[in-house]
């Protein structure tokens, strides 16, 4: 087994056994990251007599009497093409001494060592107190080829790692904002190895909590925008503000597109007006007009607590087409309606709210019956002023899943959702939404 700890400043021989260098990093190509098939470097630095870098490819070095070689000349190397920029990661710069995601236990660890087998596989990473004995240690005493066996209790394998990254976001916005019009160079990008995706919204939102605010911002950046999202909404305030005051503009205003309306409304309302009012404008037309309808209202209100998010049907329209649209619904928006609320005109802008339907009393209905006959018209709704506590008391007195917010022409404005209204009732600190700047 080898060790990246030992490998570094390792001597290199040239091929009549003349020392030429010493190792001074290894690289592996940024595609493989996290892979499931096994991964090997693309090449090692070594560093000459007059401190120029050599990219040496692992198919020209090999093992002699415990000292690596050269398979080719010292010419050769000096005429390797250098690697596209950003299309490799450092194992020296990158990955040691860096905190990664231990994906099985689903948290963040230290990389104290970096274990490569004997053809230069990437094995996984050591975070025990072991690996940082071994690098403490006297070389002379541990060899530069350490046979032992990995411990189990300490490597984590390659397949099981992810990487945070290496380039820190608040570089990249005062880039931006230095140059708003230049192409920025990208962070070090890793496919999608599904290793995040694997974990809960609220498991990494833990990990997140677990790494410095710079970090917890480069990880909320590997995700895909839905995912984000998600996680956003468990991330305590002071993390929000930070990761969207740093993170990409048109990033962040990607991320606040696929949120529900009110939480994006509360995620803007964290931020200085300046920046909110950035991001609102790189906001999808439609869904940056519902977040600024949200953020009239105060926070200590129905209004302040509802979102639009809701499923408003024509009257007159089956079971069988209302179950086909919250089909549609679920699928194209991931949102899941408790009810669906019946109006005179589904398509006009401002329609009065004449009764709404279960999802249950859905299911067990006549396809052909129609939603008017189906609908409860003695329903509890609340206006967009009325307090906060107010609506969670109706809701907890009268066991609801959700509430209509009406206007005093009965116009449906939003609803506010039983998990809004209970986060009213909890002491400020166990609070999940943040409150409100403005």
């Amino acid at each position: 087994m080898l060790y990246l700890s030992q490998l570094l400043g390792a001597p290199v021989e040239d091929m009549q056994g003349e020392r030429v260098g010493k190792i001074i990093d290894i690289l592996i190509p940024a595609s493989e990251v996290g892979a499931s098939a096994p991964v090997y470097p693309s090449a090692l630095l070594v560093e000459g007599e007059e401190e120029e870098p050599w990219r040496v490819p692992i198919a020209d070095v090999e093992w002699h009497d415990g000292v690596l070689r050269l398979r080719v000349s010292t010419g050769q190397l000096m005429h390797q093409p250098p690697a596209p920029a950003r299309q490799e990661v450092s194992l020296a710069h990158d990955v040691l001494d860096k905190q990664v995601i231990d994906i099985a236990r689903k948290k963040a660890v230290r990389v104290n060592d970096v274990a490569l087998g004997d053809t230069w596989q990437l094995l996984g990473i050591d975070s025990s107190t072991l690996g940082l004995v071994r690098r403490l240690a006297p070389a002379w005493l541990l060899g530069t080829r350490n046979k032992a066996r990995p411990s189990s209790l300490g490597l984590i394998p390659w397949d099981r790692v992810e990487l945070i990254g290496s380039q820190a976001p608040e570089e990249r916005l005062e880039a931006e904002k230095a140059q708003p019009s230049q192409p920025l160079t990208p962070p070090v990008q890793h496919p999608p190895s599904g290793h995040l995706s694997e974990l809960r919204p609220a498991d990494i939102a833990a990990i997140v909590h677990e790494l410095t605010p710079g970090q917890g911002t480069q990880l909320i950046e590997r995700l895909d925008d839905e995912t984000a999202a998600d996680v956003m909404e468990e991330i305590d305030t002071d993390r929000q503000r930070h990761i969207l005051e740093h993170i990409q503009a048109a990033r962040a205003a990607d991320i606040l597109d696929a949120m529900s309306p009110d939480e994006a409304a509360d995620l803007l309302s964290q931020l200085p007006e300046e920046r909110a009012q950035e991001l609102l404008r790189l906001m999808q037309p439609e869904e940056s007009e519902e977040v600024q309808e949200l953020l009239e209202y105060e926070e200590d209100t129905a209004g302040g607590l509802m979102t639009t998010d809701y499923l408003a049907l024509d009257r007159t329209k089956s079971v069988a087409e209302a179950l086909d649209t919250v089909r549609q619904y679920v699928q194209e928006q991931d949102i899941r309606p408790i009810y669906v609320y019946c109006v005179p005109d589904e398509n006009a802008d401002e329609c009065p709210l004449l009764g709404l339907v279960s999802l249950w009393d859905l299911l067990i209905a006549a396809p052909t019956q129609t939603l008017e006959h189906l609908m409860e018209t003695d329903f509890i709704s609340v206006q967009p002023d009325t307090p906060a506590r107010s609506v969670a008391e109706l809701m907890a007195k009268y066991n609801l899943l959700s509430l209509p917010v009406v206007n005093e022409q009965g116009i449906l404005e939003g609803i506010v959702t039983v998990d809004d209204a209970l986060d009213v009732l909890l002491p400020p600190e166990r609070r999940r939404k943040p409150r409100r700047m403005y």
